[in-house]
């Protein structure tokens, strides 16, 4: 069955102002198939085939020629120089909606999209399934704390339990295991494991050691929802530090891990400067880490650092799904210890946000919000605190206890 996706909209949207549209995120995630249902009616051609992927590099002049606009390419990072072709073709006939692509690696590290594409193509990047997608929520707006985007959000609430929560938090957010219950976890994470690492690794690096590779999945996954300590990701997998940094490039790069950076308004001169790491498959973490149910996970020394995990993907699914490309979105920590888990930037306005696990936030929760009232020149939003309470309720002036369902 399918799940409808938020992405789609602005896919359909896109397809009208630009002559192509990528579509990039992780394996699995249902790229393909959110684009097929949206082009049933044009030619499709995957390049997984060796045959046409040695004519897509080989024959790149005639490749569009045997398969005529508008089409889909699928895998499209696997034939860089396609990108030539379709620009060309872009520029001698303007119409929109031409090329349909969809590949597991960013923009930015497609050889040719930002060179020979650039103004003429509508990116967006579609990770696992959402909160809202799984619950069918039609509300499509980028989540920010403000009393109008809760009036709008009020208006199309799922109930979803406390242990419907950490079931989801420990199954992950990819459409096959949603849509078969059945689906053996364990195999189908150890399966995702293996064939990331034999196809998208390996195209995006020489990667000679796959154990210490998967070693290090294993130790970023046990990073998750802290500061980046590449020294000691490197220590833990015995490898070098530079090393440690290309591969940490690979998963950022394959959407596979997100790097949230520490707020630097230009006065905040005593904040770190480290970003934290959060995995952006919660599923895929607790498979790499080892915690096997939903309930270990729950009662695990991990589970705050999952439940915050969970709610900054969450989060960033839905300024995604809306087509933004570079997030409003921090953290910030400053040399006092003082830190706020999230910054949500809007128009000059900073709205901060911690994640708690626990049902009954205090007031002490938000103490560090006042660090912002020291920065110049940036004005303090409403906030909140998103945990596992059932109510949005005031907690302090404008910051709200906020519940998981209206994310």
């Amino acid at each position: 069955m399918y799940i409808k996706r938020h992405a789609e909209k602005t896919v359909e949207q896109l397809s009208k102002m630009f002559g192509a549209v990528l579509v990039a995120g992780p394996r699995q995630v249902g790229k393909t198939t959110m684009l097929d249902k949206l082009t049933g009616n044009i030619g499709k051609v995957t390049l997984d085939d060796p045959i046409l992927r040695a004519s897509a590099e080989e024959e790149s002049a005639t490749f569009f020629k045997d398969n005529p606009p508008p089409v889909f390419v699928d895998e499209i990072q696997k034939a860089p120089a396609l990108f030539e072709q379709i620009k060309m073709y872009l520029d001698r006939d303007r119409k929109k909606g031409q090329f349909y692509m969809c590949g597991s690696q960013q923009f930015k590290m497609m050889k040719g999209v930002s060179e020979s594409l650039a103004g003429r193509i509508g990116l967006v990047t579609l990770l696992g399934l959402s909160l809202r997608e799984m619950y069918d929520v039609s509300s499509d707006t980028p989540f920010i704390p403000t009393s109008e985007y809760f009036t709008e959000r009020k208006m199309h609430l799922a109930d979803i339990s406390y242990d419907d929560v950490w079931k989801i938090i420990h199954r992950g957010s990819m459409p096959e295991l949603r849509e078969n219950p059945d689906f053996d976890w364990q195999m189908f994470y150890g399966a995702y494991v293996r064939t990331y690492i034999e196809r998208d690794v390996r195209e995006l690096s020489e990667i000679g050691d796959t154990i210490k590779f998967t070693k290090f999945m294993i130790a970023a996954a046990a990073s998750t929802g802290h500061l980046l300590n590449l020294a000691s990701l490197a220590r833990d997998v015995g490898i070098s530090q530079p090393t440690a940094e290309r591969w940490l490039s690979i998963l950022v790069a394959s959407n596979i891990v997100y790097l949230l950076q520490p707020y630097s308004g230009n006065v905040v001169k005593r904040a770190v400067k480290t970003p934290k790491l959060y995995f952006l498959d919660t599923g895929l973490a607790a498979y790499l880490t080892k915690w096997n149910t939903p309930e270990v996970l729950k009662n695990g020394a991990m589970a705050g650092a999952f439940f915050e995990t969970f709610v900054i993907s969450e989060i960033i699914k839905s300024y995604y799904n809306k087509g933004v490309l570079e997030l409003p979105l921090y953290f910030y920590r400053d040399k006092d210890m003082r830190e706020i888990d999230l910054l949500i930037e809007d128009g000059g306005t900073l709205y901060p946000l911690e994640m708690k696990k626990h049902v009954d936030p205090s007031k002490k929760d938000i103490d560090s919000f006042s660090a912002l009232d020291m920065i110049n020149n940036v004005k303090r939003g409403p906030g909140g605190v998103i945990c596992l309470y059932d109510k949005l309720v005031t907690l302090k002036g404008e910051d709200k206890v906020i519940p998981i369902n209206y994310l």
